[in-house]
């Protein structure tokens, strides 16, 4: 007699397989009017597995067209393979693809990619992130000038920062577009801002030590701390010039005074 399952214990007994083509078929799995269960669940698990491998083209646009459709889906595949999803939403799958990249022997010779699909990811998470309105310049201004070491930032739900020691801003802007891709000159390490302000998201290029100023305050240290972690990565850094240009980009959400 076949157990009975609730909705959990049958998608946990049924789901394993679907991404992993050595695994069988459960063996309380039945098919309607007598087809055959196997072939039938090999046709369902190829389903899954290419649905998968859409959302993650869906995803990373700018890796697919970097590598091609065909190298992108069999990377894909291997990556849905080793990493099954966890969560119904589609848009919440392949988090791990970046890595994924960096550890891929056959793109090996395009060390900046993981970094572009890190944008990419960067750049999804933006869009889909709450809604907050941005801190205006004269909220700043307000603040006396001697409490300004103090003074803490909330970060909007939006930003999101990607460091990298190749020019991954430019190859993922050149590669985000139907245009063709002009050869890029550049090995300059780009660090990535990406910000939502309004309803479009906008990638753009952090200045030197602009990176290291901006992730302290995100983490919410104080002002003072995110501008000696940016002295201390380069002595060349704006400060007034970096911080402004960040409220501007919507960075921010509001300030906290004190303690």
């Amino acid at each position: 007699m076949k157990p009975e399952y609730g909705p959990l214990e049958y998608a946990t007994a049924f789901a394993p397989g679907l991404t992993n083509p050595e695994t069988a078929a459960p063996e309380d799995a039945v098919a309607a009017r007598g087809k055959g269960v196997v072939k039938r669940y090999n046709v369902y698990r190829n389903n899954v597995t290419v649905g998968l491998i859409d959302a993650l083209a869906a995803i990373y646009p700018a890796v697919q067209r970097i590598t091609g459709v065909e190298f992108f889906r069999a990377m894909a595949r291997s990556h849905v393979r080793a990493t099954p999803p966890v969560s119904p939403l589609l848009f919440e799958y392949g988090r791990d693809f970046p890595s994924f990249i960096e550890s891929y022997e056959y793109a090996r010779d395009m060390p900046w990619l993981a970094d572009t699909a890190r944008i990419e990811r960067a750049w999804l998470d933006a869009y889909h992130a709450a809604d907050a309105a941005t801190l205006k310049a004269e909220t700043l201004a307000s603040v006396d000038p001697s409490s300004l070491p103090q003074v803490r930032f909330v970060p909007h739900p939006a930003a999101r920062i990607v460091r990298s020691r190749y020019p991954a801003v430019a190859i993922f802007a050149m590669n985000r577009t139907d245009g063709p891709v002009s050869p890029l000159c550049s090995s300059d390490a780009e660090d990535a801002l990406v910000t939502r302000p309004d309803q479009d998201v906008i990638v753009s290029r952090l200045p030197a030590g602009g990176a290291a100023f901006l992730i302290p305050l995100i983490k919410g240290e104080s002002l003072g701390a995110a501008a000696e972690a940016a002295f201390d990565e380069t002595d060349s850094v704006d400060l007034p010039a970096n911080l402004a240009a960040m409220i501007s980009a919507g960075v921010f959400a509001g300030i906290q005074q004190g303690a």
